[in-house]
């Protein structure tokens, strides 16, 4: 907890003048409301948290191979005699484990992508408001070039990265995603890694699922890097030489679908999130209640301004009270309109979930929020000071 807190406050440091890189946020580098639990209730209210769970379950599945050349190397052998297949795969391919395993650093990137399957424990996911107290390591992203197996048929798939799964968004179910810290009790082997790979294709790429599971949230891919075979199974280890070769790709199976959805992300949703959540305070739910509320208060306070004045109610100067109505109402107007509310900045609060907030910790968010606030309140008093002088002036004139 002490290490994440400091690199937030490291990073901090460096986004006094600036808003957060998408980059920072997967990593947890940034604060409310601009982290990673905020971007993921946002997009589970548009209903497209599935593409943010792949991508942080191939994280994981990186950071399980990772620990295992690790362990390999740890142990006195090396990765070329420990597991030759992967490394002559490497070798000619191309693998994002290069300085791990000891590969040149200077070799090309490219390969191909296939597909495979025995998995670790499918464990409950744990809620997300928890990624704060979570370490995130940080993998490599060269951009891949890579190409699916091919198949007799081809399942039909939605066509935006964004209508992912047909789902309503669930705004109050529990957020999940996979732990980034890998439970160790003995070293891990090669089957774990076919069961972690064959849990991701099964969750995210088969149109089917896991046989038995509804777990099924089939995410967006282009046809180059669709899946749509997973020929290992987990129960038992390769024997045939082209299970042997399928398996000396698991480690980089999945990595040019992982790119692809951090680009789809990067360039869709997370310009959307920032705007809502870097320039505003309110989520959408709550943006529409304080819609209605305001229309009827509006509706309320001229209801009463036009009875003082058509009952020439004496003395005049109790009009001035109309102020009270007014300034709900188009408090509450406004709010909706710029999706802020400037007592709730001014509280240094914004908006999680519907009427559940929490402290703005991030500078440069925090310095925007501010200057906004500012701005809507002399917005609201300025229609407010002008609306009751208005129901002032005019002459009273009792039917």
């Amino acid at each position: 907890m002490d290490d994440d807190q400091r690199r937030q406050d490291d990073g901090a440091d460096s986004r006094k003048n600036r808003l957060p890189s998408f980059t920072e946020v997967l990593s947890r580098r940034t604060r409310p409301p601009v982290d990673l639990f905020m971007f993921y209730l946002f997009l589970q209210r548009e209903g497209s948290e599935d593409i943010l769970d792949f991508w942080l379950d191939v994280q994981q599945h990186e950071n399980l191979c990772r620990a295992y050349f690790k362990d390999v190397r740890k142990s006195g052998r090396t990765i070329r005699e420990d597991w030759p297949e992967y490394w002559d795969y490497a070798r000619r391919r191309g693998s994002i484990y290069g300085t791990v395993v000891g590969l040149n650093p200077h070799m090309g990137t490219k390969r191909s992508t296939t597909s495979t399957g025995d998995v670790i424990s499918d464990q409950d996911r744990q809620n997300l408001a928890a990624a704060g107290d979570e370490k995130a390591v940080r993998s490599p992203s060269p951009r891949l070039t890579s190409a699916g197996t091919a198949v007799a048929t081809e399942p039909p798939r939605s066509t935006t990265p964004f209508s992912l799964s047909g789902r309503t968004p669930t705004l109050f179910k529990r957020a999940s995603r996979a732990p980034t810290i890998i439970p160790r009790s003995a070293a891990i082997t090669r089957q774990n890694l076919i069961a972690s790979a064959e849990r991701i294709y099964f969750r995210y790429l088969s149109p089917v699922g896991t046989v038995g599971s509804n777990e099924n949230h089939e995410i967006y891919l282009p046809p180059a890097l669709r899946i749509h075979a997973f020929p290992l199974n987990s129960g038992h280890e390769p024997k045939s030489q082209s299970e042997t070769s399928i398996m000396a790709q698991i480690p980089d199976m999945f990595h040019a679908q992982k790119e692809y959805c951090f680009r789809a992300m990067e360039q869709d949703a997370f310009p959307r999130f920032l705007r809502a959540k870097a320039f505003g305070n309110l989520t959408p739910v709550s943006a529409l209640v304080r819609l209605i509320i305001g229309l009827v208060v509006l509706w309320v306070g001229l209801a009463v301004g036009f009875s003082l004045i058509f009952l020439d109610v004496k003395p005049k100067s109790k009009r001035f009270f109309l102020f009270l109505p007014f300034a709900v109402a188009i408090l509450f107007l406004i709010s909706h309109q710029y999706e802020l509310d400037p007592i709730l900045v001014f509280l240094g609060q914004s908006e999680s979930t519907p009427f559940r907030t929490l402290r703005i910790r991030e500078p440069y968010v925090k310095k925007l929020l501010l200057g906004r606030a500012i701005w809507v309140s002399v917005l609201v008093s300025a229609c407010m000071v002008a609306l009751t002088m208005i129901f002032w002036a005019v002459p009273g004139h009792r039917l």
